[in-house]
């Protein structure tokens, strides 16, 4: 038996025996192995980048030889499967992380968000400007706005926009301080998570803090009486004028604040937001805003005879249309066979018989004015004027239906049954100069469910974040009116369950003590928050603000007029219940969201594309 030893060199050719195998290579080849058994070298020495192995290595080992990186070392024989079949479950290009630093990491992009509004809390917010793609410039301070402006592609980030969203949809305020409260929140469980703390405790530990704050929020808020109607709008003044002091028009809150309360009484028992139209007229003072009991739209595209139209009717009868009143045109691919000139001419007299009678009818139903949302030609406008009748085409459905809900009546789409009881009626119409533009203005209207803000300005971009503004004070005083509970705002309702929820953490044992204490620190921030847009010392005011409520202080928060604390129920610094019960609710379940998420799974996009263009299809130059 020939025997290759330890340390010896092995030609190329070269044959050697094993217990139960021979095994030979050349200098091309890979080793070929017999079929009873795979003897492949191991040992230091070399022989064409094949370690060589000892007779005495493959014995030792029950006939296989040891094999480096192979499982157990070792390399099976010939009747078992060499390599594990890999599995592919996800797209080539798939991004996939998970695990604590996925947690953490998307902790910090939610965090970056709450950074993006931080400075925009409070009566001394910042605001901020935002570009768009088209260039269109955006001013505003209201969370929500900006975060929707802004174009946030991180998908547990968007989670924050959401919420801010929802916020705006259900009471209209609170949006800054809904996404600040969740990075706070955030912000404190992300020590518990690095300390590999597993987030489900976490996540239990706030649910659970989270639904005593909504009881104690229940139990300590004043209910507002609805039986004295005056000291019921005096309160609902003072939530709008609450929401206005942190925006652009802060100066004129009390002018807004009596402005939205009587536009909201106008309504009906629904309160639909959509009955209230707000106008934006470049020019003026913003003083000059006012509200019309009824409907004001902007005068639309009239064609000729339209200024020998009375612009001014006392009592007027509304015919409302959804009827073109106008002679159509031909079509292009139109065509009509005639024999003679007279044939023709029949059909002319036709189209013209058949608008005569409409403008017939809709005179003798008595309207003086007539609305309709689709057009009103010349000739209408014409036959209107000879009559002393007003007329305005292409009018927008809103205003349409805003215009049916104060004077009455209703939209007709054919002018066969134009009765007096489908006819709206109202005061007085009058079409006035406003600005640059006119506007027509119906007046003393006797089903006024309906009103119109029609605001004045200097920059447009003023006007519309007036408009964001009054939006906003407009939700709160319906929020206001539906749930009459209201609490003291300016820190001090965040301040009392911060406290509330700190003595609770101190009788409960185990890790949930931590959690709600640290749940507890969190709603800390929105006063802190405060303090530092205001430039004051938030540790010096907070200290004082920890100390009053230790001592019932109950209502006491940030006053930011005097660098100091006080009792801001008392100060009238109001905010409905239901917006402190929302943004704390919707912060907490965002943050158990995104605790609750362990991996983050990101597809590639479709392949197919060169970088920066379209597909090879036709257009962009490419020939067919």
């Amino acid at each position: 038996m020939t025997t290759q030893m330890e340390g010896d060199q092995c030609a190329p050719g070269a044959d050697f025996e094993r217990p139960s195998a021979i095994s030979k290579w050349t200098e091309d080849q890979e080793p070929v192995f017999s079929d009873k058994l795979w003897a492949v070298p191991v040992m230091e020495s070399r022989c064409h980048g094949w370690p060589v192995c000892t007779q005495e290595s493959v014995a030792s080992n029950n006939g296989f030889a040891p094999w480096p990186g192979s499982p157990q070392g070792f390399l099976p024989g010939p009747n078992l499967d060499l390599k594990q079949p890999q599995i592919i479950l996800l797209k080539e290009g798939t991004d996939s992380s998970q695990g604590v630093p996925q947690v953490v990491s998307n902790i910090n992009a939610c965090q970056a968000i709450a950074d993006a509004v931080r400075t925009t809390l409070g009566p001394r917010g910042m605001d901020k400007l935002i570009v768009d793609d088209k260039g269109k410039a955006v001013i505003s301070n209201d969370g929500a706005t900006i975060l929707k402006t802004l174009d946030i592609v991180h998908p547990a980030a968007k989670t924050l926009v959401d919420i801010a969203k929802s916020q705006d949809a259900e009471v209209g305020d609170g949006t800054t301080s809904v996404v600040l409260l969740a990075g706070e929140f955030l912000k404190q469980a992300k020590p518990f998570v690095e300390e590999n703390v597993h987030p489900q405790i976490i996540i239990r530990a706030f649910r659970r803090a989270v639904n005593m704050l909504v009881q104690k929020i229940q139990e300590i808020s004043v209910k507002i009486s609805k039986d004295d109607k005056n000291e019921q709008k005096e309160l609902l003044q003072k939530c709008a004028a609450t929401t206005l002091s942190s925006k652009l028009v802060a100066h004129q809150k009390d002018f807004f604040s009596k402005m939205v309360v009587d536009a909201v009484g106008l309504l009906d028992d629904l309160l639909p937001l959509n009955m209230i139209g707000v106008k934006k007229v470049t020019g003026g003072a913003l003083e000059d805003s006012k509200l019309v009991a009824g409907v004001a739209f902007k005068k639309t595209f009239s064609y000729a005879g339209f200024e020998m139209q009375p612009k001014k009717y006392t009592s007027p009868k509304i015919a409302l249309l959804n009827i073109e009143l106008e002679l159509k045109a031909e079509k292009e691919n139109a065509e009509i066979r005639v024999d003679s000139v007279q044939e023709y001419q029949s059909i002319v007299d036709a189209e013209w018989k058949i608008l005569y009678d409409k403008l017939e009818k809709i005179h003798q139903s008595g309207a003086k004015v007539v609305l309709s949302k689709l057009p009103i030609g010349d000739v209408a406008t014409q036959y209107f004027a000879d009559r002393d009748m007003f007329c305005a085409g292409r009018v927008p459905e809103e205003d349409l239906r805003r215009t049916m809900k104060a004077c009455g009546g209703s939209i007709q789409t054919t002018t066969q049954s134009l009765t007096d009881d489908v006819l709206g009626k109202c005061q007085l119409f009058e079409e006035t100069q406003i600005g640059g533009d006119r506007y027509n203005f119906f007046n003393g209207c006797p089903q006024a469910k309906t009103c119109t803000i029609i605001l004045r300005g200097g920059a447009e971009q003023f006007i519309e974040e007036t408009e964001r503004s009054l939006h906003d004070a407009i939700m709160i005083v319906r929020r206001a009116m539906k749930n009459d509970a209201v609490v003291a705002g300016g820190g001090a309702i965040e301040m009392e369950l911060s406290k509330y929820l700190r003595d609770f953490s101190r009788t409960i044992a185990g890790k949930e003590q931590l959690m709600i204490g640290a749940m507890a620190k969190a709603l800390e921030v929105i006063p802190r928050q405060l303090c530092d847009n205001a430039g004051f010392d938030a540790t010096y005011i907070l200290n004082k603000l920890r100390q009053k409520h230790s001592e019932a202080g109950l209502w006491y928060g940030v006053n930011i007029m005097n660098e100091d604390i006080a009792d801001n129920f008392e100060d009238c610094v109001w905010e409905p219940a239901i917006v402190k019960i929302n943004a704390l609710t919707a912060a907490v379940e965002a943050t158990c969201l995104i605790l609750s998420v362990d991996e983050t799974i990101k597809n590639p996009k479709s392949g197919g594309e060169a970088p920066g263009g379209g597909g090879m299809g036709r257009g962009r130059g490419r020939p067919m």
